[in-house]
């Protein structure tokens, strides 16, 4: 699938567009006449989206099943894209996982494959499509980190709370670097969100984090949305959100900290 440019029409990356913010993300771009490449573990369930897509919009979608937590899966992606001649207009990088518990008593490996997703290929995927962008004057990336990345951190989500302030830092740096250039760089920062996320994350019913109150996917990828098209640097959905990442970095630090050692311990009998 290469790009049709003579008519106007624009090609974007989503990964992790199987469900959630990347799924409400991608229909966006689909309803705006976007041709797309779909990236998620489950090839099932981006064929169904694919068809969707393609019956309500006439637009060319690809579905590439990969499991972007693997080492060097993004860099191999988008040469596996490149050799099929796929240019990237708009990357969004959706993908994203947790993993909840003691660092001493969580598997090395499933830790390794949380930084290789929410880290590696984030940053993989963004070095790559840059050039391009530059070289044309114009793109668009997305990059979801969440509201947490402006907290200090929070004891049994300790590699995912860094993973989100390594994402919010690296683009909101990123933006700076190519201001002016024609490409823009938005980072989306949600807060607690329906999503299957706290499920995947293995955090029982029991963590009070759960409780809170939570916004709906489609919400937060409109606010996404309209912030990457518009080329804001950085967009936090719904005052909750905004309260909780203004309230992440006030001082003393340590006070957010423990909040968050009690939003995430488990409750006793």
């Amino acid at each position: 699938m290469a790009n049709n440019r003579e008519s106007g029409k624009r090609t974007a990356l989503v990964t992790g567009a199987g469900g959630g913010i990347g799924l409400e993300l991608a229909r966006l771009l689909a309803a705006d006449h976007h041709d797309l490449v779909l990236v998620g573990r489950g090839r099932e369930r981006l064929e169904s989206v694919a068809d969707e897509f393609r019956q309500q919009h006439r637009v060319m979608v690809r579905v590439e099943s990969w499991d972007l937590s693997e080492p060097r899966a993004g860099s191999r992606l988008w040469g596996h894209l490149s050799s099929a001649g796929v240019s990237v207009d708009i990357l969004v990088n959706n993908a994203g996982s947790g993993l909840y518990g003691l660092v001493a008593e969580q598997d090395p490996d499933e830790l390794d494959r949380l930084l290789q997703l929410n880290i590696g290929a984030l940053t993989a995927l963004t070095r790559l499509a840059l050039p391009a962008m530059l070289e044309r004057r114009w793109g668009r990336i997305l990059n979801v980190a969440s509201v947490v990345g402006y907290q200090p951190g929070a004891p049994r989500m300790a590699a995912y709370y860094a993973s989100k302030a390594y994402v919010l830092s690296f683009s909101r740096s990123l933006a700076l670097e190519v201001k002016g250039s024609g490409v823009s760089v938005t980072t989306l920062v949600p807060g607690p969100t329906e999503t299957a996320f706290d499920d995947r994350a293995r955090a029982g019913d029991e963590v009070l984090f759960k409780r809170l109150p939570k916004s709906s996917p489609v919400a937060v990828a409109r606010a996404g949305y309209a912030g990457m098209m518009g080329q804001s640097p950085v967009v936090i959905p719904g005052l909750l959100t905004k309260l909780l990442a203004f309230s992440g970095e006030l001082p003393p630090r340590r006070i957010a900290l423990e909040v968050n050692r009690l939003l995430w311990k488990p409750r006793g009998p």
